[in-house]
Formats: structure tokens, C-alpha cells, sequence
């Protein structure tokens, strides 16, 4: 009998990739290609959706190809995704609204600002477990309706779409303008700042607040579920799950009990805390958000931090100083010296996130003194990461009542043994990292399997999931205690940095 697949989709921030997964969890083909970054204006970061679905086409066959597969042998299709990105299209041609607005796009901070003046403002984080920002999709659609001309009378009949990237692929692979599914899954539209985070629907009155009409919104339903079959692309594929990519690798790294935790280190980093099946109001700087829903269960919360400059600093090392020619010398060269030598640096380069929500803070270096060589730089920039953890996880044990008791970490600087072993010093809990380090993708996948049965449960899942490599804390306590008091204290120095207009 022939082997059976899952296929997985992550559709990320810089490109598109499409793995196929067997039985044991393990990566059988793997195809991927980037979309171009698009900046038109100071502040302005778009994407061309028709290039992206365009990288779909290509690359689903070439992963069948690779494997030597066909359609026939995959059992679901999973699609993990860049969360606020926000697509609108016409619902007649499929023809994208303009290009997709980006995560990191901040021009909707004026409108944000002139809707946190009014008086319902102040109850929109209850309702969706969110702060009113530029970084989610809501001021992204209110700003396109706004400035495209005739678009909001479309949008109230249904004319005009809304959706995040997953949603704009599935409505795409099961039919676009011919019957295609126009569905978003929880996890996603709790990004939106217009989802009721108790009831799992589109709120009337954040509607109301934000100008959104919702005849051009997408069903929410489970992050695990059968969607529908494709119809283009990988023809009779079931499409049976779909969840933002923070919350696919919160699946792909089995976090399925509250207190497991996971962090993502990538250009920033994302660390989420299993919160169970109640969400838990953040009041100390992080978001509240839904971890998974599986099928009819109740949905799993989480906790989320988000650090915006992670890997992003150490690139600017490499590229802005120029003190590195590679992004893993930054390890040899930290290893050059004992200690950052009093040096600290924390990267606010446009603002600070969790759990400080600073947008006026800027970068700063700290402690300098004429002893300070690159090689005490090097080691600041990665004990920058370390410290920025330390500070997502006390928020999250403080919200949660919950302890933290081990952090599986993934992405590009896990490679980084310094930096690992720095994180479960500064911590004082184990740091592990799996045996598959595409957890966006392997969650995604792990999550469409579970809705046609090719896993059985969550403990099945459980089983697959293997340690690579693991770190104990070995930092003396109170080493531990001076040094993040020095890192507090260089974070103030952050603040207040830009001045509004007029001061």
C-alpha cells in the first residue's frame, strides 16, 4: 500500500513553504519560495497576494514531485500563516484590494491614536484580549475602506473580502470566484481585534467601533476541522486545518497542557504559555489569545509575548556594524570573552514590546567603558535575547499562577548553544529543543492529521515529539539577580526617547 502524507503549508512573513509530513512526524520533502517585500512609504510593509498564491501553485506539485507522490496519497492539508497580514479582494474576480498590508506596517498609528480618544476604547482589550495597536488587522481594514474609493459600499454587500493569508489561500484552493470557502479559524481572528475572545464570534460592537462591515468577513471556525476539499492546486486534498504560525508551533511543540510554554527565535520571537480552557486578561504587558481549537472541544487560551527584535539584532550587527561576516560568528565571537564585560544593549529599535508596549523607546547601548571589545558586544547582543525572555515569562507566570517549568524553544537562533545555555541560566529552567525544528509547519500538519484520524490524539502526537538538545541553568543565583537589575535599569534608559510632535 502506499505511503500516506499530510501536507503542510506555512505561509510566512518572507516566503512560502510546503512540507509533507509522514505517520512518524518526520519531514519527507520540503519546497519553499520568497514573495518580495514591498515598502512604498516610510513605515509602509505590503505583499503582493497573487504572488503568494502564485508560489502555492508551484510549489505543492514540486513537493509531491519530491516525494514521488501524488495528490492521491495526501489524507489533509494544513496551513499555518503570518497573522494580521491583512487581504482584502473582490469576491466576483478574486482580484486583490491593493496589495496585502503586513504585521509590521504601521500606518495606521494616526487612526489608532484618534480611536484610543474615544470613550469605548477602554473595554476593547476584555472583549478580545488585545490592545488597540497598528499591529493587528482591525485599523488595517478601517484604513483600506477609508482611502479606496467606493470600497466600504462593496464591502456592506458582500462584494469585497476580508481575510488573513489563510483565508485567502483555502478560499483560493476550493474554488476561488467559483464557490470558494471564505472561512478564517479561531486562532486567527482572534488576531483581528473583532473576535468576542468568550463566545469565538465577530463582536457587533467592536464592529461598530472599528467601521467594519460584517458581510466581508470569513466563518470562524476550529483551528482543526475539514474545511472542505481542494479544488485547484492538489484537486480532492482535504483542507482540515488552519491556525496563525505562533499557534502552529504552540501544536507542533505539544503544548497541550496549561503551564507548557514554547518560544519561537526567529527575527523577533514569540513565546506562548498554555493557559487552559479559560483566557486569562493579561495585567502585566502580554496578549491574551487562542491557542488551538480542536473540532467541537473547547477551545485552548494562551498567553503570548512578543519580542519584536530578536535575530533582527543580531543581522544588524552583521550588516549594520559590520563586526561579523555570518550570523553564527556572532557565537564564536561571544565566546572570545567570560561576560559582556558591562556592556548591555537593548535593541528598542522601533519601541519595545512585551511586556513594556514602549513606542517611543529607542535602542541604546549601556556601560560602556574603554575595556569593551567586540567580543563583549557580540555577547551583549545575544544576552539581549536571554534577558527580553526572562521578562515575557515573569509577566506570563505573574497572569497565569502558573510556573514555568520548561521552555521548548525552536527557530533559527536555537542553533546557538551560547544563547541557549544563557536563556536557561537567566531563567532557571531547562531550555529543549526538538528533533524537528519546522514546528510552524509540523503544528499545522500535526493539527489537519488530527481532523481526519491519521494521528489518533494528542498523546499520539505527544509521542512523536523527540528532544534534540537540552540545556540546564548553571548561573549562580546571585550573578543572576545583578545582572538583570543592570538590564532593568539599561531598559528605563529606553524610554521616552522620541517625543510626541509639538513637545
Amino acid at each position: 500500500m502506499a505511503e500516506r502524507y499530510v501536507m503542510s503549508v506555512d505561509q510566512g512573513t518572507t516566503s512560502t513553504r510546503c512540507i509533507l509530513f509522514d505517520h512518524h512526524g518526520r519531514l519527507v520533502s520540503v519546497t519553499q519560495r520568497e514573495h518580495k517585500q514591498h515598502f512604498p512609504k516610510p513605515g509602509w510593509v505590503e505583499h503582493d497576494a497573487v504572488e503568494i498564491w502564485r508560489n502555492l501553485k508551484r510549489i505543492a506539485p514540486e513537493a509531491l514531485a519530491q516525494a514521488g507522490a501524488t495528490p492521491n496519497q495526501v489524507v489533509a492539508l494544513g496551513i499555518a500563516n503570518q497573522r494580521e497580514t491583512t487581504v482584502l479582494w473582490d469576491r466576483r474576480t478574486g482580484k486583490p484590494i491593493g496589495r496585502a498590508i503586513v504585521w509590521q506596517d504601521t500606518r495606521t498609528d494616526a487612526l489608532v491614536n484618534e480611536l484610543s480618544r474615544k470613550p469605548e476604547a477602554a473595554t476593547i482589550q476584555k472583549r478580545c484580549g488585545l490592545p488597540l495597536a497598528t499591529y493587528f488587522s482591525a485599523p488595517r481594514i478601517r484604513w483600506l475602506l477609508d482611502h479606496t474609493p467606493e470600497l466600504r459600499e462593496r464591502a456592506e454587500r458582500g462584494d469585497v473580502l476580508f481575510g488573513t493569508m489563510e483565508s485567502w489561500l483555502i478560499w483560493n484552493l476550493t474554488g476561488g470566484p467559483d464557490g470558494g470557502i471564505h472561512v478564517t479559524d479561531v486562532t486567527n481572528a482572534g488576531r483581528t481585534l473583532l473576535m468576542d475572545l468568550a463566545t469565538l464570534t465577530w463582536d457587533p460592537e467592536l464592529l461598530a467601533f472599528f467601521g467594519v462591515p460584517r458581510a466581508m468577513l470569513p466563518d470562524i471556525r476550529p483551528s482543526t476541522e475539514t474545511y472542505g476539499p481542494a479544488r485547484r492546486v492538489v484537486p480532492g486534498v482535504c483542507i482540515a486545518a488552519a491556525l496563525g504560525d505562533q499557534q502552529a508551533a504552540l501544536f507542533g511543540q505539544t503544548c497541550f497542557a496549561p503551564g507548557e510554554a514554547k518560544c519561537t527565535y526567529g527575527t523577533g520571537s514569540f513565546l506562548l504559555m498554555n493557559t487552559g480552557v479559560e483566557p486569562v486578561q493579561s495585567t502585566h504587558g502580554l496578549l491574551t489569545t487562542v491557542g488551538y481549537k480542536i473540532g467541537d472541544e473547547p477551545a485552548m487560551y494562551a498567553l503570548e509575548g512578543s519580542i519584536a527584535i530578536t535575530g533582527a539584532l543580531v543581522q544588524w550587527f552583521r550588516d549594520g556594524l559590520g563586526l561579523i561576516g555570518s550570523a553564527p560568528e556572532i557565537e564564536t565571537l561571544a565566546r572570545t570573552v567570560d561576560d559582556n564585560g558591562g556592556c548591555y544593549i537593548v535593541p528598542a529599535f522601533s519601541g519595545l514590546f512585551a511586556p513594556h508596549w514602549r513606542s517611543e523607546a529607542r535602542g541604546i547601548i549601556v556601560g560602556l567603558t574603554s575595556y569593551v571589545t567586540k567580543g563583549h558586544l557580540a555577547r551583549a547582543v545575544l544576552e539581549a535575547t536571554g534577558w527580553q525572555t526572562r521578562e515575557v515569562v515573569e509577566a506570563m507566570n505573574a497572569d497565569s499562577g502558573l510556573a514555568l517549568k520548561v521552555l521548548k524553544a525552536d527557530g533559527g537562533m536555537t542553533a546557538d548553544n551560547l544563547l541557549m545555555q544563557f536563556i536557561a541560566d537567566v531563567l532557571d529552567v531547562p531550555v529543549v529543543r526538538p528533533m524537528v525544528v519546522e514546528t510552524v509547519s509540523l503544528g499545522a500538519a500535526y493539527a489537519a492529521g488530527l481532523a481526519v484520524g491519521y494521528w489518533p490524539d494528542l498523546e499520539g502526537l505527544r509521542r512523536n515529539w523527540h528532544r534534540a538538545g537540552q540545556w540546564l541553568p548553571s548561573m549562580d543565583p546571585g550573578r543572576r539577580a545583578t545582572e538583570y537589575d543592570n538590564w532593568q535599569r539599561a531598559v528605563e534608559r529606553t524610554f521616552d526617547w522620541i517625543k510626541p510632535a509639538g513637545d
